[in-house]
């Protein structure tokens, strides 16, 4: 019934259209001397007859079609209507498939996002308990309390926090992000200077070979998280002390090439072409039991969003070098201002 209703309502202005119509050629005939009353009735009733014979056959054609759009959908597959057959429920369907196409990768997108956010939440969690405990049980020591051993998980906290903040600005990235001309060698010698206690204490010596006069756009906030994240790893993943890393930059033919490459244990082959995925820690994150795997998958997401390339090269014992692509920088004087930028953002490791 509800079908009918629908229909008729569809065509109800054209009903009566068909009326008026009829209604306006008798009126002249009969202004023109035409009194043929029984020809004036057999010409309504014609009329009504093939209007409803046109109406009912454009509501077979139709049928299925209202069949579909009224009942109640159950789920969002039903939005896909399949039995059409008028040119306007052809392009009508190819409508809302294109527009469940948009749904599904919009759900598909948040879902990913959520269950990131999730997984990621879960393990800093679970992280977050060991300097806790550790803390607690340096306090339950009788004697003098522990200092440096203090220092080390409060900045393991700190560390964690900072992990947690940066995840969340990216999901907000193009409205954190500020592009500018940036001195690389003053903003490597600031991460270096902010991440000197890590160097120390594993023993790894920064070397820096970067000509002063080199600035590139780019955000140095993010730029920061970037470099620090890389710094960390190397130093993190260089068990023998007295090792060196390298920081140098050269030009290639597409820009300015950063590289970052250390003496660490290096990366296996089987897992250097997923470091970057989220999550995937890897035979390395094993070894120390502290990563989330994340720290490479958001330098590869802030690399890509600021339009720099990222490449990973690394051998099983010799190291692993990481290189960053500024294919806009050029050479010249440096304001050291610009270099000042995004101190409070250094995370050592995500």
């Amino acid at each position: 019934m509800r079908q009918v209703l629908l229909f008729l309502k569809e065509y109800l202005s054209w009903i009566i259209f068909e009326m008026l119509l009829v209604t306006f050629i008798l009126l002249l005939y009969w202004l023109d001397g035409f009194r043929g009353l029984n020809t004036a009735i057999y010409s309504i009733i014609m009329s009504i007859m093939l209007l409803t014979g046109f109406l009912g056959a454009k509501f077979i054609t139709r049928r299925a079609y209202y069949n579909t759009i009224v009942k109640k959908p159950k789920r969002m597959e039903d939005a896909l209507i399949r039995k059409v057959q008028t040119p306007e429920q052809i392009e009508s369907a190819r409508f809302m498939r294109d527009l469940y196409g948009l749904y599904q990768n919009e759900v598909q997108t948040l879902y990913a996002s959520q269950h990131r956010q999730l997984h990621f939440m879960n393990q800093w969690v679970h992280q977050m308990k060991t300097p806790i405990s550790v803390i607690g049980l340096l306090l339950q020591e009788d004697g003098e309390l522990d200092k440096r051993s203090v220092q080390e998980e409060i900045e393991k906290l700190q560390r964690g926090l900072d992990a947690v903040l940066v995840n969340a600005r990216l999901e907000t990235f193009e409205e954190d992000m500020q592009i500018e001309q940036v001195g690389l060698k003053g903003l490597i010698q600031q991460i270096v200077t902010e991440h000197k206690r890590l160097f120390i204490t594993n023993g790894v010596y920064p070397v820096i070979s970067i000509d002063e006069r080199i600035v590139v756009a780019t955000d140095a906030k993010w730029l920061k998280i970037v470099i620090g994240q890389f710094i960390t790893n190397a130093v993190k993943y260089t068990f023998e002390k007295g090792k060196h890393l390298y920081l140098t930059l050269e030009k290639t033919e597409e820009g300015f090439a950063l590289t970052i490459r250390d003496e660490g244990i290096g990366i296996p082959a089987s897992d250097l072409k997923r470091v970057t995925k989220a999550f995937f820690t890897g035979e390395n994150g094993r070894l120390t039991g502290e990563s989330t795997g994340m720290g490479l998958y958001i330098a590869q997401e802030v690399c890509e969003k600021l339009g720099h390339s990222l490449t990973i090269e690394s051998e099983v014992g010799q190291g692993t070098s990481v290189k960053i692509l500024f294919m806009n920088g050029e050479g010249g004087d440096v304001n050291d201002e610009e270099t000042d930028r995004g101190n409070d953002a250094s995370d050592e490791d995500l």
